[in-house]
């Protein structure tokens, strides 16, 4: 769909919404080792917090199970305590070498407890798409008073960027169905 000038930058809002919700999803735990899950923990390095990623390889050697080998063999007692201090819900083991994050089997309670914070991400997103709606309607509002563009652009305008929302809110509903079948399925 070639969209008009005045709705490029309201769809790249829409793009980063929908990016902004994958990177959600990727961190919410389904019962198999996902590297993605680490993504918001921060490790103290040094004083400065420090993504995990930056300060030791992150490995997937089992389904259930993550390995991570810090670079520097000092950073063990820091990231298993970022670990632990994460809403990330696993207990971290270590050998003095590396640290390991084994997953339990997610309980049909712990499913649909995670079920629902998947919907949630999704209505979340769904208000951020609509309020980059009422963003535009009420640029076109305002370029037509400011006479840059008619009454029948602004129309036209109009249902162009109500047809691009539903287009996002049928992405979003969609990778909310498959991410919900992902964490339910045993």
């Amino acid at each position: 769909m070639a969209t008009s000038k005045y709705l490029t930058a309201f769809e790249d809002k829409f793009v980063k919404c929908l990016n902004n919700l994958d990177s959600e999803l990727n961190t919410i735990r389904v019962g198999r080792a996902n590297p993605h899950i680490l993504d918001r923990v921060m490790v103290d390095y040094y004083g400065t917090p420090t993504p995990l990623q930056q300060v030791g390889n992150i490995t997937v050697p089992e389904a259930r199970l993550l390995v991570i080998q810090p670079w520097d063999a000092s950073l063990i007692t820091p990231i298993c305590k970022a670990i632990q201090t994460s809403d990330v819900g696993i207990n971290p083991s270590t050998d003095g070498k590396v640290i390991r994050l084994p997953f339990p089997e997610l309980t049909e309670e712990k499913r649909k407890e995670t079920g629902k914070e998947v919907k949630k991400k999704g209505e979340d997103t769904k208000v951020a798409v609509r309020n980059v709606r009422r963003d535009g309607m009420e640029n076109l509002k305002k370029l037509k008073k400011d006479s840059t563009i008619t009454e029948d652009e602004q129309k036209d305008l109009e249902t162009e960027l109500q047809k691009l929302t539903d287009d996002f809110i049928k992405k979003i509903d969609k990778r909310i169905e498959e991410k919900t079948k992902e964490v339910m399925s045993v």
